[in-house]
């Protein structure tokens, strides 16, 4: 938003060194000042807010110039007393979480023209803008990124500690241009920037982090600094976003869409089609075969070549009646205020249990070969599709992520019903979800085990391809993870001395498996 307020400062144009112009304080987007009382500011943000007192007179005019917008150098302070000038200026370092640093073109004539605004999205986040050479090649870092929020383009990048809000038409240009490296007379031109603006905007970008200067030999710190260099850009996105420390938005089990979005079951309804009743274990069965815990968890490893002999039908039902099963079921009172939740064998944030199993049979002594829905609730599994192609193509994709070493008896496909966990949860929904797929993994690697079955967690699956087959939407439930299991060899080996190039260290006398 651009600031309408008139200058009254008469600051010269920058040298020839083109020192950048130093920001001044500014309102983060979105707070607003409320007087409550005749002594008392209310700082009220998007997430937080603050009231501070007492605020009169000169401190209190102030505040209400500075939420019409950013103000030149010495115009915030006019007519403020020394006491006064420091009763704001420490109101406005316990507001620091609530305050930017607006650049301001140098222009003495017209309206104050905000060419950019810097938000602080972490705490205590600081940055100097440094000098742009006239002869620099400048570019975006690879890890910065563009996007529209709360009706401003705004750039930012999981390096950064700042939110760069473009609020300048022309600034915004200039970071289009940034896209490709490039001089800053080149930069500005296409932009419409004059020398002494870019280099303004050029300082406050690279000193934030958004923007890098070419070394010496024309490599810029994201693509050649080694620890750099092992980042994804996605990834440390991701990272950023999805713990606190970096990040200034809500968080957390906010129930943003409570009243405005009905919330998806705890139980998912079953799909139509024949259904197949699966075993059901009992406890006395389960102790009379299992190994102790421990036994599981040191001989647990990933399997990927099978026996002649196939799996059962009964030993599926049993893997998924101890993986999967829905135990409990709790239904909410009319009106109150707590949430539809089950419980199942693996634990999961605020029981929200959005994931769900499909299950794509080759070949299993009992059971069709078909790709199944696991009904949780009737312990069944309800045929989905039995294209044999589409069973190819899923287990082809499998294979594949073993470097088409495996060839399972049973893929298991893990999908998550996104909306289950986006309504409760802000930022976090999606990494809570990635966390639920690997505590399932991990008991189904401890109950296949247990069993003396091949199992195998995957890293990577075709999500596009899955909901397809599947028949679901990409964008409400589609798979974030996939398993494959399959008999046991009679001679594969559970455990013994590790290969050539390990050396034993903790516990020798436990035996380590040959592959974990």
């Amino acid at each position: 938003m651009q600031s309408t307020q008139t200058r009254s400062d008469t600051t010269e144009p920058a040298g020839p060194s083109h020192e950048p112009v130093p920001a001044v304080p500014a309102f983060t987007g979105g707070v607003r000042v409320h007087f409550a009382a005749e002594d008392v500011a209310t700082l009220a943000g998007p997430v937080t807010s603050l009231a501070v007192r007492p605020v009169r007179g000169g401190v209190r005019a102030a505040l209400e110039r500075l939420a019409e917008g950013p103000l030149p150098v010495g115009v915030l302070d006019e007519g403020l007393r020394p006491d006064e000038r420091v009763q704001l200026r420490r109101v406005m370092d316990r507001a620091r979480h609530l305050m930017a640093h607006a650049v301001l073109a140098r222009s003495t004539e017209g309206p104050v023209r905000e060419l950019l605004r810097l938000e602080p999205v972490a705490r205590d986040a600081a940055y100097r803008p440094v000098a742009v050479p006239a002869d620099a090649t400048v570019r975006l870092s690879r890890f910065a990124f563009c996007r529209t929020r709360e009706g401003a383009l705004v750039l930012e990048s999981p390096l950064a500690t700042f939110r760069a809000v473009l609020t300048d038409p022309a600034v915004r240009a200039l970071a289009g241009a940034l896209g490709v490296p490039g001089g800053p007379g080149r930069l500005g031109a296409e932009a419409g920037l004059d020398a002494v603006a870019t280099a303004d905007v050029l300082g406050h970008l690279v000193g934030a982090g958004f923007a890098e200067i070419a070394d010496g030999e024309g490599a810029f710190r994201s693509d050649d600094e080694p620890v750099l260099r092992q980042w994804d850009f996605h990834d440390l996105l991701f990272h950023s976003r999805v713990r606190s420390g970096r990040y200034d938005d809500v968080f957390g089990a906010v129930y943003p869409h409570r009243g405005a979005i009905d919330p998806r079951p705890a139980v998912r309804p079953v799909p139509e089609g024949p259904s197949v009743p699966l075993h059901r274990p009992t406890r006395e069965e389960i102790a009379a075969h299992d190994p102790s815990l421990t036994t599981a968890i040191e001989t647990r490893r990933s399997i990927r070549g099978y026996g002649d002999q196939e799996m059962t039908a009964r030993q599926l039902g049993e893997f998924l009646y101890r993986v999967a099963r829905v135990r409990a079921h709790y239904t909410p009172e009319p009106g109150g205020d707590r949430d539809e939740v089950v419980s199942r064998p693996y634990p999961s944030g605020g029981q929200g249990y959005e994931l769900e199993l499909y299950v794509t049979v080759r070949r299993c002594e009992g059971l069709a070969p078909g790709i199944y829905y696991y009904d949780p609730v009737g312990h069944r599994l309800v045929l989905r599709n039995e294209e044999e192609a589409d069973r190819a193509s899923l287990f082809h994709i499998a294979s594949r992520a073993t470097g088409m070493e495996a060839r399972p008896d049973v893929l298991i496909t893990v999908t998550a019903r996104f909306q289950r966990m986006s309504w409760k949860y802000r930022a976090i929904a999606y990494a809570t979800t990635l966390r639920h797929t690997g505590v399932l993994y991990q008991t189904m690697y401890l109950v296949a085990t247990a069993l003396g079955l091949a199992p195998c967690a995957l890293g990577n699956g075709d999500a596009d391809m899955s909901a397809r087959v599947l028949g679901l939407d990409y964008l409400q439930e589609s798979s974030v993870g996939d398993f494959l299991l399959g008999s046991r060899r009679p001679d594969d080996s559970v455990a013994g001395e590790p290969g050539e190039g390990w050396r034993m260290l903790n516990s020798p006398e436990w035996s380590l498996p040959e592959n974990s």
